[in-house]
């Protein structure tokens, strides 16, 4: 093999090794993102970074806990988000795998805040350990087309 070739190749591999770095970090904000919301309070992005599709689902680790389609998810995150004063969270264990336009991508993440009745004016503080999965496909930009998180007991 010429030193040519093997030069080429190199550079080749190395072009693809940057790119899987660039999408793993753009992964990793996505989920920064999605629990951002909560400290916020800016819901916009939650919608720019799922998939409004008829194939999309997620799992939520608060009830209801029944597989969900894209509206009924975004409407309850919203739901949540709003009703936590003083959220903090922090990730976990992130790990990312990339398959061509598809990724996997699992972390741990607890979140803390109080979780505030507006009708009563009363908050309960909480602290919650979650595992995560999020299932995100690539066309454009990275979007999250499943996502399923589950408690942790305490």
């Amino acid at each position: 093999m010429s030193l040519n070739c093997s030069f080429t190749r190199l550079k080749r591999e190395l072009s693809q090794a940057i790119s899987i770095l660039s999408d793993k970090d753009d992964i990793f904000e996505i989920i920064t993102t999605f629990f951002n919301a909560g400290k916020t309070k800016n819901l916009a992005p939650l919608s720019a970074i799922q998939l409004n599709d008829a194939r999309f689902s997620s799992y939520s680790d608060i009830p209801p806990l029944d597989l969900k389609d894209y509206a009924t998810t975004i409407a309850l995150q919203q739901l949540r988000f709003v009703s936590i004063s003083d959220y903090e969270f922090e990730i976990n264990n992130a790990r990312v795998d990339i398959f061509d336009n598809c990724a996997v991508a699992t972390f741990n993440v607890r979140q803390k805040g109080m979780v505030v009745d507006n009708y009563s004016f009363r908050g309960q503080h909480f602290t919650m350990g979650s595992r995560g999965t999020f299932v995100l496909i690539k066309s454009q930009k990275w979007k999250i087309v499943h996502l399923h998180l589950s408690r942790i007991s305490d």
